[in-house]
Order: C-alpha cells, then sequence, then structure tokens
C-alpha cells in the first residue's frame, strides 16, 4: 500500500488525480469508478483542470459510482446520482449517458444490484477506484461487519453513519438504507485510491492502513490490494504511526513515479 501525506486539501486532490490520470491513460476506453462525500472534490477539481489544459481526456471512459442511497429517486437533490451529477459530471464536461450510478428506487433491488455488476463486467471492469472512508471504516456503504467477498447490494447504515450524513437531509429524516458496491467488486478495480481529510477520519484510515485486517474495518482491506494508494491530509494522517517513513517512502521516489 502506498501512503502519501500532503499539507492540505489542494494537494491531496492534485496528487490523488495524478495517480488517477496515470492508470486511466492505460486504456483507450478506461472505466472510472466515482464516490462522493467531501474527500473527492478536491480529487475532482484537479481532474477538471487536467481535462481543462487538454492533458486528460474523459470522452471515451465509463463511470460508475460506488453506492446510493435505497428509495430515493435520481432526480432527489440528495440523492448520490444528483450529487455526481453536481460534483463531477456536469463540472468535467463528462457524457451523463457514460455515467452509471445504482438505482435506489428500483422495483426489483436484488434486479437491479445484479445488473449494475453485469454492466461494470460489460465495460471491461473498473480501471481505478476512487475511495473515501467513514469515521467507523467503511467504503462505498460496506459497514463493518461487511463480507470481504460481497459483491453490489442492499445494505443496512449504521446509526453512526446516519449520523454522520444527517447534515444533508432534513430534520427527521435520514436514510436507513443503500445500494452498495461490495468489497470483493472494490477489489476487483486495477487500482484503488482512497482520499481523507480532517482529524475526524485519522482513527478510521490508522486502522484501514496499519491495523489488522478486519471486517470490523471494511477499507482495511486495502492492504491486500496489489495497488492501491492513501493519500490524506496531515490531520487524517496524525494517528499513524508510521507518518516518517511514508514521508521518506515518497520523497524518496524516483522521479519517473513522483506525481506531478
Amino acid at each position: 500500500m502506498e501512503v502519501i501525506i500532503c499539507a492540505n486539501e489542494e494537494q491531496v486532490g492534485r496528487i490523488a488525480a495524478a495517480r488517477i490520470a496515470s492508470a486511466l491513460a492505460r486504456r483507450p476506453d478506461p472505466v472510472m469508478g466515482l464516490a462522493t462525500g467531501s474527500s473527492p472534490l478536491g480529487t475532482y477539481a484537479a481532474l477538471k483542470e487536467r481535462v481543462d489544459a487538454g492533458t486528460l481526456n474523459l470522452s471515451n471512459a465509463t463511470f460508475f459510482a460506488l453506492d446510493e442511497y435505497l428509495g430515493l429517486p435520481r432526480t432527489d437533490p440528495n440523492s448520490y446520482a444528483e450529487t455526481i451529477r453536481r460534483t463531477f459530471t456536469e463540472p468535467l464536461g463528462v457524457d451523463p449517458q457514460r455515467v452509471h450510478v445504482p438505482v435506489g428506487d428500483a422495483e426489483d433491488t436484488d434486479a437491479s444490484c445484479e445488473q449494475y455488476e453485469a454492466a461494470i463486467a460489460a465495460a471491461g471492469g473498473i480501471d481505478v477506484q476512487i475511495l473515501g472512508i467513514g469515521s467507523n471504516g467503511h467504503i462505498g456503504f460496506n459497514e463493518p461487519g461487511s463480507s470481504f467477498t460481497s459483491r453490489t447490494r442492499t445494505k443496512t447504515l449504521t446509526a453512526r453513519t446516519r449520523a454522520d450524513n444527517a447534515r444533508f437531509f432534513g430534520p427527521g429524516f435520514v436514510p436507513t438504507h443503500c445500494v452498495t458496491q461490495g468489497l470483493g467488486t472494490i477489489m476487483d478495480a486495477g487500482r484503488l485510491v482512497l482520499t481523507a481529510l480532517g482529524e475526524a477520519k485519522a482513527e478510521a484510515v490508522a486502522a484501514a492502513v496499519e491495523g489488522p485486517v478486519s471486517a470490523m474495518c471494511p477499507a482495511s482491506i486495502l492492504q491486500f490490494h496489489r495497488y492501491a494508494t492513501v493519500v490524506v491530509d496531515e490531520d487524517a494522517a496524525s494517528h499513524l504511526q508510521l507518518k516518517d517513513y511514508y514521508r521518506d517512502s515518497f520523497a524518496l521516489l524516483p522521479q519517473g513515479r513522483r506525481p506531478v
């Protein structure tokens, strides 16, 4: 696992975008996994800069979002379909027909989940998956206790996740369930890039990077991925025991491997 500690959110986004762009460049029709939340916003901004500068072409790319709230239609302002549209699809000028999000209000949710898995496979698999991390260590909405071999499915959200997400919803309503790519689905991606910001994520980051691999911290499964990169700011890195080693590892990278 590659761990990169950055001075601020802007640097996190820039370095994550460099790793993502490098992975996408390996295919003429790449497939990219999208995350929501605040952590990837700087990454999306840095990717937009590359698109605007003409150094990144996403016109032939296909995109798959990690998750969606169960019961919310795509047009709901708090749906992840709408969030992806606002924060990624429109700012980067991506064809919305190439952006796929799990269906939160499908008549047959189980069938819809199977179709989502089939669509990812038909696209050739995900080349690079962007990830955030919840304060309880979840990735996607794979809450603690999730199976490491799980595929796209419905999940019940923990009380901690609902509390963390309550700020996005009106008083008295926070979704209790979701549709999410499974940990097995996520681990099939060619490269994983996880970003985290702030002290609130420090405990989860430390458990994911340095703790035992355990279903109690779903993000710890990234330790088993061949190409996983974790990019964090100083606050999110504050509980890591090997901070100095990670800084040295990045500083001593050969010139050709340094993100630009």
